[in-house]
């Protein structure tokens, strides 16, 4: 009898000093985010001397303390931030802070086994669960391209955002937060945070096209479709015109219906947005429009979309 039950808990003993091996392996590269306020958030190590965190609980960009594993105390300097990812890194002197270690892409497969890693007082902490989904790319409200969904089934408490998802080996899959969802957790693939990370290293900022406008999907009528040969039935009615913003300057007003930009045809907002390429931000753009039921081009100067705090 004896026998047996040391039988059955070999496994089960294993598998847990495995998981308490892998969590003190990860942890090590995982900081707890002080910014003044205390609004508790964690951050990694992501490469030498950078420091990644979710922008929406970085209430403010100086005097910014990490902290690591012993206690260690490090002085942070604000890199740059992007609202539209939820990403904000910082520069550090981490030569005693180890540097995450990055799992393959591939790897991210429905049911994998995963854990979220924070650290809050000093202490890390973790919970475990599965990748419940995952999808293609899409883009945040704020018009950010994130090149792959990822939705974990982990318990994502108070002070994890920030922190990496990571797999039984202890690899980064990518950076948690609760900023870009209402209804769940989701987690930034690294792919998406080594591309954010480079441009905030390199300009401080993501730069975005905006064109001040408030959209809606409608369906242009069929008779003016046949009768102006238009190429889709789809179009965007704009239902909010921003004062002094790239639309309002050009002359649109509610009630015009967008139906290319560029010659690109636009039947949601995601297309609007797909077509706001950084580098159009300060250019001219054609929109094509339809207004009392005639079409019309106009040309917009896009700007770049105002910073705003998550």
């Amino acid at each position: 009898m004896d026998s047996l039950s040391m039988e059955g808990r070999g496994p089960l003993q294993s598998f847990s000093d495995s998981l308490a091996a892998t969590i003190e392996l990860a942890g090590s590269s995982v900081v707890e985010i002080n910014a003044g306020r205390r609004v508790r958030s964690s951050g990694v190590h992501w490469r030498q001397g950078v420091v990644v965190t979710v922008s929406h609980a970085l209430k403010h960009d100086e005097d910014v303390i990490v902290t690591g594993a012993g206690g260690l105390e490090l002085r942070a300097k604000l890199a740059g931030r992007d609202p539209g990812s939820d990403l904000a890194a910082l520069s550090i002197d981490g030569g005693n802070v180890p540097v995450t270690k990055m799992a393959e892409p591939a790897s991210i497969k429905v049911g994998r086994l995963v854990l979220a890693i924070g650290r809050a007082d000093g202490l890390a902490a973790a919970s475990i669960g599965i990748i419940s989904s995952i999808g293609g790319a899409w883009r945040t409200w704020r018009g950010a391209p994130i090149d792959q969904l990822i939705r974990p089934d982990v318990g994502l408490f108070y002070g994890f955002s920030g922190g990496p998802l990571v797999d039984v080996a202890g690899l980064a899959l990518g950076i948690n937060t609760t900023g870009l969802s209402r209804t769940a957790p989701l987690t930034i693939p690294a792919s998406t945070v080594n591309r954010v990370v480079d441009e905030l290293i390199k300009a401080g900022k993501v730069s975005r096209g905006f064109l001040g406008v408030g959209l809606y999907a409608v369906k242009v009528p069929r008779r003016i479709v046949e009768a102006h040969g238009l190429p889709t039935t789809a179009a965007l009615i704009i239902v909010n015109v921003e004062a002094d913003g790239p639309a309002d300057k050009a002359g649109l007003v509610v009630g015009d219906m967008l139906v290319a930009l560029n010659g690109r045809p636009v039947s949601d907002t995601d297309d609007v947005q797909g077509a706001l390429d950084p580098e159009l931000v300060g250019k001219p753009m054609t929109a094509a429009i339809i207004r009392g039921g005639s079409p019309l081009n106009v040309e917009i100067t896009v700007a770049e979309r105002p910073r705003r705090a998550c």
